[in-house]
């Protein structure tokens, strides 16, 4: 019996994740290195009102790409499901580069979220390096991920739910101190409402908002790991729809509600990225040792995007392979159905985080940041352009619609918006010198990827043709 289960665990996963690991994988992708650290450089450059117009803008694409994602993967549930659908209904090239984008999303996020981590311990010891730090975690990340899929789902669990708890806490908290039935620390008086209007509406005017979209479109990557995960999941066709109306409620809640706080409590000049504004709020709070709770939360939330992080990527690289673009090596999997070989390729992230904490942590963080918020803007685009065209083959066939578990409503509205904002958000990166980064290395990373395929695409034509010849 266990013979069989090995020969089965080689070629293709387990559907060991239910309903609740799916909302809670989603979650905990979510709130992570992008709400804890990046809202505080949101803040810092649009102002308290500009955030909020931001994140909302941030939910309704969230909000329009999930749902284009929600009939793709009803429809076709797959282990790393996205660049299988670009390479589908797009092109063969776009698929491979949407997975390999995906692929530095997650990497690179991998990296950022352990330089965030490294910021946390040095709250508490602040003489320590950030790269010792880094280089502890990279291992533990490493070790969760390589026991079983179930275990590594049912971790995530449990830590999204001390996640969510803990946010909920915080908004009730920092509510009471805005209205003032919490003292605040230095004794001033409730600020209410007055930070958020204190530099005026938009200081900076409209334009930071567009420059930031993509900071907040990487602080909601993460939702899509239901695409990831559904090829893993019990009676997908149920579960993902049910996941991703939950997954969205709760996101908006938590982010906008998290947000107002944060930004009616600090203000504009104080917020940054080398501590997170949540610490910045306990500390004005006059709780004991509210401060360094919070900053434990922060650490097992950071660490916890991490572990999903490792695991999106791991399983992309997966996908390649499956789908013969990259060496058979990276699908090969443990008796416990782990694809070993790609989760240790995907913890390069780690490394590029030791390297980035050592040169700068404090810059280098809102570029990681940027790259990664580019790629996962872009793997968007793809989900979007996908659905448009998967929708128009499906009605081009004569299939009724009534053959879809899942549609998308308000066709063909919903994937062009969605498709429109993501691309927004792109050329936003334009205006931002800290973030244009990511458009010096995304661009040429894609346009690598696209000749990448090109020439592997060749090769394989010029080996299927000498064998022929050698049979002949």
């Amino acid at each position: 019996m266990q013979t069989d289960e090995q020969s089965a665990t080689s070629t293709q996963f387990k559907r060991t994740m239910k309903a609740r690991h799916l909302v809670m994988l989603s979650l905990g992708g979510v709130i992570g290195t992008g709400l804890f650290f990046n809202t505080g450089y949101i803040i810092s450059t649009t102002g308290a009102a500009g955030t909020l117009l931001a994140y909302l803008i941030g939910a309704l694409v969230v909000y329009l790409v999930m749902l284009c994602l929600g009939e793709l993967s009803v429809a076709m549930p797959e282990t790393g499901a996205f660049h299988v659908y670009a390479a589908r209904y797009l092109s063969p090239a776009t698929g491979y580069t949407v997975a390999w984008l995906y692929w530095l999303t997650w990497t690179v996020a991998l990296g950022s979220s352990l330089t965030a981590a490294g910021f946390c311990m040095q709250y508490w010891f602040p003489d320590t390096p950030v790269w010792l730090w880094c280089l502890i975690f990279c291992a533990v990340i490493f070790l969760l991920n390589i026991i079983s899929s179930r275990f590594f789902a049912e971790g995530e669990f449990w830590f999204s739910i001390i996640k969510v708890v803990t946010i909920l806490a915080f908004i009730i908290l920092g509510a009471g101190a805005m209205f003032g039935f919490i003292p605040l620390k230095d004794g001033s008086s409730a600020p209410f409402f007055s930070n958020i209007t204190a530099s005026g509406w938009l200081p900076h005017g409209s334009l930071p908002i567009l420059m930031t979209m993509v900071a907040v479109n990487f602080a909601f990557s993460g939702t899509e790991l239901i695409g990831i995960a559904a090829g893993e999941t019990e009676n997908p066709h149920k579960v993902v729809p049910v996941a991703i109306r939950t997954t969205l409620a709760r996101l908006v809640i938590f982010f906008l509600g998290t947000v107002l706080v944060l930004a009616a409590l600090i203000p504009m000049d104080q917020a940054g990225i080398v501590k997170s504004p949540f610490v910045l709020v306990f500390e004005k709070i006059g709780i004991p040792y509210a401060a360094d709770i919070f900053n434990f939360v922060i650490l097992t939330a950071i660490l916890s995007a991490a572990n999903s992080g490792l695991y999106a990527s791991g399983r992309m690289l997966w996908s390649l392979a499956n789908e013969r673009t990259l060496p058979g090596c990276f699908a090969r999997m443990t008796r416990r159905g782990i694809p070993l070989v790609a989760i240790s390729v995907s913890m390069l992230g780690g490394l590029l985080a030791l390297f980035s904490s050592v040169v700068a942590p404090d810059t280098v963080f809102v570029a990681l940041s940027a790259i990664s918020g580019f790629a996962v803007v872009a793997v968007w685009l793809s989900i979007c352009a996908a659905h448009y065209a998967f929708r128009r083959q499906h009605l081009r066939a004569g299939r009724p619609l009534s053959a879809l578990k899942y549609r998308a409503p308000w066709f063909p509205l919903t994937p062009i918006l969605g498709f429109l904002l993501c691309l927004l958000a792109c050329v936003g990166l334009v205006f931002d010198p800290e973030q244009r980064i990511a458009l010096w290395c995304g661009v040429p990373f894609v346009l690598l990827c696209y000749g990448a395929y090109h020439v592997t695409q060749r090769l394989k034509k010029r080996e299927i043709t000498r064998e022929t010849e050698h049979v002949v």
